[in-house]
């Protein structure tokens, strides 16, 4: 297993980014960057052993640093959707950036996403990992206290990547961090084909903003049913404008559970989804329309590809019968999400 780094370039200030590659000799690669902890790349074998890329995004630094959808990044403090970018915590009221139709979205202007993280290599026998930390301000971007995050991808033998958080507070605040990859296990087209398993009998109803109503509403006889394998293609003609939807996870713990898992035929490629979180979000890539060129000259077009965010619920800052995102001085936030893929070849 190796790490190695270097030089991808430098943020609009003038700061230098730095590009980590982990190698765990058994076909997978992961590259990521301090900037936004933003994962570039991820190689997995396919059925015939060869190693593909199937998460979206750019060749080069300069495209991340303008505005994108978030590709591959750290998102935070809060990920998802806050309802007119504000909520009271303990009497107070607190206003955020309204950056996503009159609501708050992902952290706001500068989430966690546009910030240059301090990162460490770690090498160890059973694992390769890069530490990335940040200080989040009093008042950044509208939250109170003082964050103190640390972010840890880690791979590992097994072909597994890892990806640990931590954060802690010096005033009462809220916190919901996720990462946001675009994958497409085929590396190419659109994910319609991909054969997916949600493990999640009930999701989050929202609104035309995709704002949650507080209804937690059973998924069975409808088109958001994941419970049993089914191609995405089948149910998204039945979902006006795709799938963006908070699914509430089946849980017996609060430790690392089964979530989900994708299949694509094509390349045998299996991934599945284990957290410590009690949703996930299934985005089908719905606002790419063409307008982005990404690697290898690929052009994103609608459901290029798919996003599984672990994470609390949306909006739970102003839901008190959500699971709680309120994080107090003393306490420590973690959040724990892998990533396998194990080498089967066939539809589960």
């Amino acid at each position: 297993m190796t790490i190695t780094s270097q030089r991808f370039g430098t943020t609009n200030d003038g700061r230098e980014v730095v590009l980590f590659t982990l190698s765990n000799g058994r076909g997978m690669t992961v590259r990521l960057m301090n900037y936004g902890g933003i994962l570039t790349e991820l190689l997995v074998p396919d059925k015939n052993g060869i190693p593909g890329d199937i998460v979206l995004g750019f060749d080069s630094l300069e495209p991340y640093l303008d505005e994108h959808p978030y590709f591959g990044s750290i998102v935070g403090r809060y990920a998802n959707r806050i309802a007119k970018g504000e909520f009271t915590l303990d009497g107070t009221v607190y206003s955020l950036a309204r950056n996503n139709n009159g609501n708050h979205l992902h952290g706001g202007l500068k989430g966690f996403d546009k910030v240059l993280w301090s990162a460490e290599p770690i090498s160890d026998t059973s694992f390769v990992a890069v530490k990335l930390t940040y200080v989040s301000k009093d008042g950044e971007e509208g939250y109170p206290g003082t964050l103190s995050v640390s972010v840890e991808y880690r791979l590992t033998p097994a072909n597994e990547l890892e990806i640990s958080y931590l954060a802690a507070t010096d005033k009462p605040t809220v916190v919901n961090l996720s990462h946001h990859s675009y994958f497409n296990l085929a590396g190419r087209g659109t994910i319609l084909d991909h054969e997916l398993t949600i493990n999640a009998d009930r999701y989050t109803v929202v609104d035309e903003n995709l704002i949650p109503t507080g209804e937690l509403r059973p998924v069975a006889g409808t088109p958001m049913d994941f419970t049993k394998t089914r191609t995405i293609g089948t149910g998204i003609v039945h979902v006006p404008g795709g799938y963006d939807h908070n699914y509430v996870l089946t849980r017996a713990s609060n430790g690392l559970e089964f979530a989900a898992r994708v299949y694509d035929p094509s390349s045998g490629r299996v991934m599945e989804v284990w957290t410590s979180e009690p949703g996930l979000q299934f985005y089908t890539g719905n606002f790419l329309d063409g307008t982005i060129t990404g690697k290898r000259g690929w052009v994103y077009q609608k459901h290029a590809g798919l996003c599984l965010e672990t994470q609390h619920f949306p909006d739970s800052p102003n839901q008190p019968a959500f699971p709680s995102v309120v994080l107090r001085p003393g306490e420590t936030y973690r959040h724990r999400t892998v990533y396998k893929f194990p080498p089967t070849l066939r539809s589960q």
